[in-house]
């Protein structure tokens, strides 16, 4: 049975039969992999503790024809363990895994689990707030699928900006000619609060009003879900 390795974060886990598991895991170079982790449920099991979500391993598998084994899996990073001691730090990354499980399968590049594994790095350490690391992750994740919202034109005639109304189905901004009919405007400074969320400006981020950082969370989530074309239903629980 041929077998590959890789470094992989445990996006997802579902029971199976009486003491496996399936694993859903996004790797550096093989994409998405779904494995089963055999016994992992056993408490003599060398490895399940390893393969629970936000872990980052590098894994062993063998190649099946519908799910893969996994064979091997040696801890490179044990985010979880920090990030389930914080209930904000928790419900972000839940929604980010959820995120990286919802791309296609053609979107799961080596870029994406670098940024997906900076996310959980960031989160675990506490390094910024984890509702506005949570939104420069799915901004960041959306742009590196050809997703990225027009902020500095208009989303759909290219109309140099600067604009005052984001709409999620057209691309991002959009001046007053395309706005459609009862479109809500936005203050300048959410703009400058989701260009600054895509640069990774925590600077500007930092220093934003309160109600910017609201503003821009709505949208950046109407946004995600619009372009995934199904919700995340962890956001719920962030938004909460």
């Amino acid at each position: 049975m041929p077998t590959y390795r890789d470094e992989a974060v445990v996006l997802r886990t579902h029971k199976l039969g009486e003491a496996d598991r399936i694993v859903t895991l996004l790797s550096k170079r093989h994409g998405k992999i779904r494995a089963v982790a055999k016994g992992v449920r056993r408490t003599s099991s060398k490895f399940g503790s390893r393969l629970e979500p936000f872990m980052v391993v590098d894994g062993q598998f063998y190649e099946g024809r519908s799910l893969d084994i996994v064979n091997q899996a040696e801890s490179l990073a044990t985010y979880g363990a920090d990030i389930v001691l914080h209930y904000e730090r928790f419900t972000a990354a839940n929604a980010m895994v959820e995120a990286a499980d919802r791309l296609g399968d053609s979107e799961a590049t080596p870029q994406q689990y670098l940024l997906l594994v900076g996310g959980l790095r960031a989160l675990a350490r506490g390094e910024h707030a984890s509702r506005s690391i949570l939104d420069s992750y799915l901004l960041r994740a959306m742009s590196l699928s050809g997703w990225a919202p027009g902020l500095d034109h208009c989303a759909r005639c290219a109309q140099e900006g600067p604009h005052q109304t984001f709409v999620a189905q057209l691309g991002g901004m959009v001046c007053d000619s395309c706005a459609p009919v009862g479109s809500a405007r936005i203050p300048a400074g959410t703009t400058t609060m989701l260009d600054a969320l895509i640069r990774g400006d925590w600077a500007t981020i930092e220093a934003a009003s309160p109600n910017d950082h609201t503003r821009a969370s709505g949208l950046i989530a109407a946004y995600t879900q619009w372009h995934l074309e199904r919700s995340i239903r962890s956001l719920a629980h962030v938004e909460a």
